[in-house]
């Protein structure tokens, strides 16, 4: 599988931007994968041995030149050690500057002004799908925060509020210029668990969009009951590059080669390695993207 994810996309890698970095930094990146909420089974962790998505994204990286640094612990948000690291990373859960469910130990409230102040000052960022539902706003789950969203959320370009059963939907593909796209101009559809987002910031660029017709809209699946909306994105923060994929609940997904080549595409990107028109397009793309559906 990862062969073939390598055959997909790394054409699409151009020769490495200059970068203001120290040394060899912006070919390293910070993958943490603190659950202080809940804990999903590819981060989990078995002795010493690495976790699935671990193991995956660190055989990635090394086809691309990128070394991986994984961790727990919150205690790595420094503004030394990010001054480390090209890009960081996420696939988490919940308030990080509280133990929570996995009991390692949390990010400081310094640790996240770190984190963000290196994210504008240029260090890259990627999400991947459960780090939206991390640092939420504090508000109802369906209420929009506005300018109260937590600035995590405001940095990451949205906010979680739910998800329905693993099923099989489409992705539009709104930019098969960005990296790793090339291949799927023509939309692809993958079962995965999708997530439903609210406070979607007004300049995202929306690199594939949940299609929603034909997906399953009824009780808990309900959050799917609305216009197709982002799902996959881009944008800046600052001097920095912000990347998010809502896929990445599943092993079979972590392996898929569609999965491997937007991921890949994103870090690449992320780390300047790569450049990509990334004007907001939301309301072009998703102009209903606001909508969200009410509880059923």
């Amino acid at each position: 599988m990862l062969a073939a994810a390598l055959a997909f996309g790394i054409g699409l890698v151009s020769a490495p931007a200059p970068s203001a970095k120290p040394g060899g930094a912006r070919k390293r990146i910070l993958f943490f994968t603190k659950s202080s909420g809940f804990e999903h089974s590819v981060i989990k962790t078995s002795g010493a041995e690495p976790s699935h998505a671990a193991g995956v994204l660190t055989e990635l990286a090394r086809a691309h030149g990128w070394e991986v640094t994984h961790t727990k612990d919150g205690r790595v948000f420094t503004p030394e050690s990010l001054a480390t690291y090209g890009a960081v990373a996420f696939y988490t859960t919940g308030d990080l500057t509280t133990v929570g469910t996995d009991g390692h130990p949390a990010m400081t409230p310094a640790g996240k002004t770190a984190l963000l102040d290196a994210v504008r000052g240029g260090t890259g960022f990627v999400g991947i799908h459960c780090a939206t539902d991390t640092f939420h706003s504090g508000v109802p789950r369906l209420a929009p925060a506005g300018d109260h969203a937590d600035p995590y959320v405001r940095m990451i370009g949205a906010e979680f509020i739910g998800h329905g059963k693993q099923q099989r939907a489409r992705m539009i593909c709104a930019d098969p210029a960005f990296p790793g796209c090339a291949e799927l101009k023509a939309g692809f559809e993958l079962t995965e668990e999708w997530y439903a987002f609210k406070n979607l910031q007004k300049d995202l660029h929306v690199i594939l969009a949940q299609e929603t017709r034909g997906m399953d809209t009824a009780g808990k699946d309900g959050v799917y009951d609305r216009p197709p909306y982002p799902a996959t994105w881009a944008r800046r923060h600052g001097k920095g590059r912000v990347f998010y994929t809502g896929m990445g609940h599943r092993e079979d997904v972590w392996t898929n080669p569609i999965f491997q080549s937007v991921l890949a595409g994103g870090l690449a990107w992320a780390m300047g390695e790569v450049q990509a028109d990334v004007s907001p397009n939301v309301q072009k793309v998703t102009p209903g993207y606001a909508v969200i559906s009410p509880e059923k």
